[in-house]
This record gives C-alpha cells, structure tokens and sequence, in this order.
C-alpha cells in the first residue's frame, strides 16, 4: 500500500498550500467494499457495507422536486433519471392511426378510460390505464386500450421526439399518429386479438367501457419502473 504520507495532493510547492494527509480511502472489489482508515500513527482497514457508504455520502445532500407538472401522482430519481407519474383523466380524445404511408390517417373520435403516463424528460412514456384515481399501492392497474404499447407499457416512439418538459408529454403523445405496432393483442376482453378494432366499436361513443379494461397488475408495480 505504501506509506501513508506518499498519497497527497498533487499541489505546485510554489503556492505554500501545506501538505493535506490521507485519512480515509474506499477500495470497491468485485464483491467487498474495503476502508481504510489513516491515523497519525496507525492504518486500520476494515470491510465495511456498500449501502452504509452510499448512505453516509446521501446524507450530505440536499434536493428536491421543484415544481411538479399538474395531475402528478409520485415522482422518483432513479438510476436512469427522474421518472414523473402523470395522470389522465378520462375523457374523448382524437386519435389518428396511420396505417399506410402511402394513405392518410384514420381518424377516432373515442372515450378512453384514466390513464397513468411515467414520463421522463424526452423519452417516450410508458402507458396504463386505470378505473379511477390511484390513491393506494394496491390499486389495480390495466392495459391501456392504445397502439403503439408493448407488452410491459412501454410506447414506441417512431420517429415521434418527446419534449423535455415533462408538462408536455401526454399531449405530445396524443397528437403523433399511432400506428397498427407492437403489442396490439390482449388489450381489450371483447377484442383481444386487435386492439383497433375497439377503436372502432368506440368511435363516436361517448364512455368507456371499463368492464373491458385487462389486468397488468398494481401501482406498486409501476413503481419499480426505471
């Protein structure tokens, strides 16, 4: 390891800034976290727990959301950046599928049941529908009655560019055209082989029809996203 006062900051001699000695150092192996402790007159190396590390240093920060975008359910940092749930309420929305690039798009005018959207700042959303406003972990989440959703929720984008503003998501992905892709099957019980034809039983209708929602699972489970 060396001795204990040949690690030192690398300082130009001519700013007369003193000698700041080592007094702990962090060693990350494959499967130890190893301390090392420098005293005056001792080394002491012990093993200590990655999480206590990563706690310890946590607790030395300060941050939080800031302003949160309208109908937020929770918010949380992960590995891969800030995810915001978001929800929809129920309402008549357009909707235009285009199924050919050589002919325009179909055009919807349908009821769609609450929506939870995860959204993070320019990334395509994941998508799920709901009964009524989650207010528990425990509440039962479904499949979202749309194209362009795969299995787990997640939306293909196309060539469609989110917004960074993470306020502008749901309307953004409202307004790109679906297309027939992805996982269109089991997203409806009276039509589980083809989500579009829901869409056209629904059109011109006025409510959904929540009888016809399938399961995916519960808001805790959203929870785990990342």
């Amino acid at each position: 390891m060396g001795d204990k006062n040949s690690v030192q900051w690398a300082i130009p001699s001519e700013l007369e800034v003193p000698a700041d000695p080592l007094r702990c150092r962090l060693d990350f192996h494959h499967q130890a976290v190893v301390m090392t402790l420098f005293d005056p007159e001792t080394v002491e190396r012990r093993i200590v727990s990655a999480m206590d590390v990563s706690h310890a240093l946590a607790s030395e920060l300060s941050f939080g959301s800031g302003l949160l975008p309208p109908q937020t359910l929770w918010w949380e940092n992960t590995r891969n950046g800030p995810i915001f749930a978001l929800y929809a309420e129920p309402k008549v929305r357009k909707l235009a599928l285009l199924e050919s690039a050589t002919s325009p798009p179909r055009r919807f005018v349908m009821p769609l049941p609450g929506l939870i959207f995860l959204c993070s700042p320019g990334k395509p959303p994941w998508v799920f529908a709901v009964k009524k406003k989650p207010t528990k972990e425990t509440d039962i989440v479904y499949k979202a009655p749309l194209c362009n959703l795969y299995a787990d929720g997640r939306s293909c984008p196309g060539n469609h560019r989110y917004p960074t503003r993470v306020a502008d998501i749901v309307q953004s992905f409202f307004i790109s055209f679906f297309s027939a892709t992805a996982d269109l099957r089991n997203r409806s019980v009276k039509f589980p082989n083809n989500v579009v034809l829901l869409w056209e039983y629904l059109d011109k209708k006025k409510t959904f029809p929540n009888a016809d929602l399938v399961r995916h699972g519960q808001v805790k489970d959203l929870m785990q996203y990342e």
